[in-house]
């Protein structure tokens, strides 16, 4: 999965198996299973990125998926967004003792960066449904982009009751997809979801439409 940066991959274990847990980023009983369930769970969306993609992690947290994705890809561009003051820290801290000069780390909550952040594509993992999650995510595409949501089994089930608040968004293709079958037991599975911007309106036209849907005032009587 890691290639030749698989030492840099035992690394960030480490790190979350030692302050990821003093920091209250992971659970202790989560610490023996690191590797599948968390750092390779996450690694394995790598396939869902263009070559030299910039890409936004909402909610990074512990730096999942943001940190696994730049571990193995050495080529994308990836921009962690917490935003916890002590979490921004830990994150600061784990990529520069990996030396992950592809990594920037941003403290805010995404509504709060909207014009500072933006990329094609952003990810996100178990932060909200989908719906609320892409509320969030999508004025932080750039221009039409694709947001990756890493989701479980109830996946399509979450699209379908979700499609028309996500068609509102502009949401334009879906799509549930697999990864990791070859390592792991249990593939993640993300909703790949594409949204075309909406065109903004003026105030000038935003009133002139207020205004005809209330129906021109009726001439004065004499």
């Amino acid at each position: 999965m890691f290639g030749d940066r698989a030492p840099l991959a035992d690394r960030f274990v480490a790190i979350l198996a030692d302050t990821g847990v003093s920091h209250g980023l992971i659970g202790p009983r989560e610490v023996p299973r690191l590797w599948e369930r968390h750092v390779l769970n996450c690694a394995v969306i790598e396939d869902a990125f263009p070559a030299s993609a910039r890409l936004v992690d909402v909610g990074s947290g512990a730096g999942l998926p943001g940190i696994a994705l730049a571990i193995a890809r050495p080529d994308l561009d990836v921009h962690l967004v917490e935003p916890m003051q002590r979490r921004t820290d830990w994150l600061s801290d784990t990529v520069a003792q990996l030396g992950l000069a592809n990594v920037t780390v941003h403290r805010g909550r995404a509504e709060e960066l909207v014009g500072v952040v933006a990329a094609p594509w952003v990810t996100a993992r178990a932060v909200a449904r989908v719906a609320k999650l892409a509320r969030w995510c999508v004025p932080l595409l750039d221009g039409r982009g694709t947001l990756v949501a890493m989701k479980g089994r109830s996946a399509q089930e979450e699209l379908e009751a979700d499609r028309r608040d996500l068609t509102r968004l502009g949401l334009v293709d879906a799509a549930v997809r697999q990864h990791g079958e070859s390592v792991l037991d249990e593939p993640t599975i993300t909703l790949d979801l594409t949204f075309e911007p909406r065109p903004r309106r003026s105030k000038a036209a935003a009133k002139a439409a207020s205004k005809g849907r209330r129906g021109t005032p009726a001439p004065p009587t004499t």
